[in-house]
């Protein structure tokens, strides 16, 4: 652009590093290096053995084992898919595919009614915020969840839009340089409307006069209310317990020595969003963070609980009665769902605001994750010094094998000097993943909005893959906010 365009749209545009293909050697991962080596080895021990005969008797060892390194199903080799393979048919093996609630049996006190790995999590009930945190003791993390609102990005004047990319830019510079946060959690999922907010703003607003202009607005209203759909946003943010042993045991230890150093963290976080012109709704308590759980399993009931908000609010009970995994789904109480990730960001440069096809997607249920992991600036450092070692290496070994340097590599390496020069300048790196969760009724249903979630991905410059293997693990880290990961 030329500089009196700048001028008029202060906004300026940004470009994503690409995702890293490097491998340990010439890229190729280590299974593949593994496979390759066995076939070589095989190859030449038959050969210097027994000749030509030995090399044909081996041949459906070499053959096989190059085969796995080089031959690619699903964007990836076919021996990158032995472990996946592998897990899913021990945990088919053991029943680990199918989750059934035990009525009878109580649930520990303290803990989420979750399946799976998400078991383990335990609540924790802030006395001084209000706030319910979870506490995850494997990982070793506390989290506590905020609801946010902001107006429609799109309609702001590119000034303004400036200035919020600005502060969010703040929000997320905080969270690197504190050092005790483990994720940062940005929610952002649709609902179905149950029309309760155009009821009552009819109750307060409306006339009742028996006329025909009331009746009809009074009959769109009871119509178009449950057809309609809302949207909620939630920050997630999640304490290291590991990284602020030190705060913990000198805030008392346990977990009010925890959540003493969490609450000094999510006060931070709010001056923060504040200051970034968010409007920050409160941290979700017990009941709340109940709802989000019950609806995310269980899509169906989310109307009648906006109806009758006494109910469905207790956070031992929020988890789903039922849940059967499939290798490229996940079936819940009333609901099917598909997990997709982000494999690839805008490779061009793009301006903020790109995910809008993404997010205001008309018609389909989703909850769309992005998961930001602050990097300290020492261990930023290293890895920046470790990958610019070997693209180096990489590319030497490439001159001496006689291959052609391809334009992919050169970007990565240039990727790679443009962090180094930003964490010079003292910016942090933050790490992000993005997950959509898709939801629909009926497997074709799900189908059919996968397909359309995909299409509104190339309309924001990414692209999307599906996850196999690992669907309840996923949907467990994109379509709640508990910050957990795949």
């Amino acid at each position: 652009m030329g500089s009196d365009t700048n001028a008029t749209f202060p906004l300026a545009p940004v470009q994503f590093s690409r995702l890293t293909r490097r491998g340990i050697l010439l890229g190729l991962s280590l299974p593949q290096l593994v496979a390759l080596s066995i076939a070589v080895l095989t190859l030449v021990v038959s050969l210097y053995s027994a000749g030509a005969t030995g090399v044909a008797w081996t041949s459906p060892i070499w053959v096989t084992s190059a085969a796995l390194a080089t031959i690619p199903i699903g964007g990836r080799k076919v021996v990158e898919w032995v472990p996946i393979v592998s897990r899913w048919v021990w945990r088919a093996a053991h029943g680990q595919l199918t989750y059934r609630r035990r009525i009878v049996k109580p649930r520990p006190a303290g803990t989420l009614a979750l399946p799976g790995d998400a078991a383990a999590l335990r609540e924790w009930n802030d006395p001084e915020s209000g706030a319910v945190m979870i506490h995850d003791p494997h990982a070793q993390t506390l989290t506590a969840i905020v609801t946010v609102s902001h107006p429609a990005f799109a309609l702001l004047d590119p000034g303004e839009q400036h200035r919020r990319v600005a502060g969010w830019g703040r929000v997320l510079a905080g969270a690197c340089r504190s050092g005790r946060i483990a994720r940062l959690q940005v929610t952002e999922r649709t609902l179905p409307d149950s029309g309760t907010g155009l009821a009552e703003w009819w109750e307060r607003h409306g006339i009742e006069d028996d006329s025909w202009a009331s009746s009809t607005y009074r009959d769109l209203i009871e119509r178009a209310g449950p057809a309609g759909e809302r949207h909620a946003t939630t920050i997630s943010l999640s304490l290291d317990l590991k990284a602020a042993s030190r705060q913990v045991r000198t805030s008392g230890g346990g977990m009010r020595g925890a959540a003493t150093v969490l609450r000094q963290e999510m006060a931070a976080l709010t001056g923060a969003l504040r200051a970034a012109d968010l409007t920050v709704g409160g941290w979700l308590t017990a009941d709340e963070l109940a709802s989000i759980l019950r609806t995310a399993y269980d899509p169906a009931v989310g109307v009648d609980l906006d109806r009758h908000p006494d109910v469905g609010r207790s956070l031992d009970a929020a988890g789903p009665v039922a849940v059967a995994e499939r290798w490229d789904r996940l079936r819940t109480d009333s609901a099917f769902h598909a997990v997709l990730w982000i494999s690839e960001w805008p490779r061009s440069q793009v301006y903020p605001g790109f995910l809008s096809p993404l997010v205001f997607t008309n018609g389909v249920l989703r909850t769309v994750s992005l998961h930001y992991l602050p990097v300290r600036a020492d261990q930023a450092a290293r890895d920046l010094r470790k990958k610019k070692t070997e693209l180096i290496s990489d590319a030497h070994q490439r001159r001496r094998i006689g291959q052609i340097e391809d334009a992919t590599s050169s970007a990565e390496y240039e990727d790679v000097l443009q962090q180094e020069a930003d964490l010079t300048a003292g910016h942090g790196v933050l790490r992000t993943t993005g997950l959509v969760c898709v939801t629909a009724p009926t497997i074709d249903d799900l189908d059919a909005a996968v397909s359309t979630i995909e299409q509104a991905a190339i309309q924001a410059s990414c692209e999307v893959r599906r996850l196999i293997g690992q669907q309840a693990q996923a949907f467990t880290a994109a379509a709640l906010p508990l910050c957990r990961s795949v």
